[in-house]
């Protein structure tokens, strides 16, 4: 793309392949009072820099009393399976990093929620860690606004409004979730016998979550209480995923309204 040739050597280059130096350095630069964006060249690969992210930028600001942060640090990370990946390129780790206070978590589903919440994550007083869905680069196809603009942090969107059942996810499930609902209202001659008339007029409200920490906990639960019903969708497997924190505080937060128990339906363990 050019970016070394037009901003200079000094401020993009190529690191080393240790992804705790990488995260190390993109710290130390931020405490410093850069802007500094990293780079872990997969999100299966951001295991080795967990202690920094979560014992070092995550706690910075607490672990000195507001005198210094790492506010100017963006980790971005290829995440999720793209077919062929195996075990090395096929992981969903968000949910690894949810009890780490201090960080913000963000996923987008398409290029033009890529820019925007890129640039709101550049720009937020606290450590994020972007990730990308790694399918989407080949197969998200969008015509992106050349001007600068931002999408906020910590807050959902309503794709499909509905009335009948909240459907939650994000990242590159949001393509099988309005897929599953395209085949649910206008099901193929094969399906057919297997969805009742009577469901294939149901009211299903599609929500991405967009940033999975914060979770935008208002906009879900507001939806739960309207539908009655929850339907979390991940690509991470489902023992301590991100679902069953969000379903654990829906059913908290609405339980009077729920008229079924939260499902998940998440990878394989």
């Amino acid at each position: 793309m050019g970016l070394a040739e037009e901003f200079g050597k000094e401020r993009v280059f190529n690191t080393p392949l240790t992804e705790q130096g990488i995260a190390g350095f993109g710290i130390g630069l931020a405490l410093m009072g850069h802007t500094a964006i990293a780079e872990i060249q997969f999100a299966d690969y951001i295991f080795p820099a967990f202690d920094q992210i979560v014992n070092e930028a995550a706690k910075i600001r607490y672990r000195s009393g507001g005198q210094y942060n790492v506010g100017g640090l963006t980790i971005r990370t290829p995440t999720m399976s793209v077919g062929h990946g195996g075990l090395y390129h096929s992981q969903s780790p968000e949910g690894f990093f949810m009890g780490a206070s201090g960080l913000k978590i963000v996923i987008p589903r398409s290029p033009i929620q890529a820019k925007g919440l890129l640039l709101g994550s550049i720009r937020d007083p606290n450590p994020v860690i972007f990730m990308e869905p790694k399918i989407l680069y080949r197969s998200a196809v969008e015509q992106v606004p050349v001007d600068d603009y931002e999408l906020p942090l910590g807050k959902a969107e309503v794709l499909v409004p509905g009335s009948d059942l909240t459907l939650l996810t994000w990242g590159t499930p949001v393509y099988h979730c309005e897929a599953a609902l395209h085949m649910l209202a206008s099901p193929s001659p094969s399906l057919e016998s297997l969805i009742p008339t009577s469901l294939r007029s149901a009211k299903i409200e599609l929500i991405d979550l967009r940033s999975i920490l914060p979770w935008d906990v208002e906009a879900v639960t507001e939806s739960v209480k309207r539908t009655g019903r929850l339907v979390i969708v991940h690509e991470a497997g489902m023992t301590a995923g991100v679902g069953a924190e969000i379903s654990a505080e829906v059913q908290k937060r609405c339980f009077l309204k729920l008229n079924a128990p939260v499902k998940r339906v998440t990878g394989w363990e």
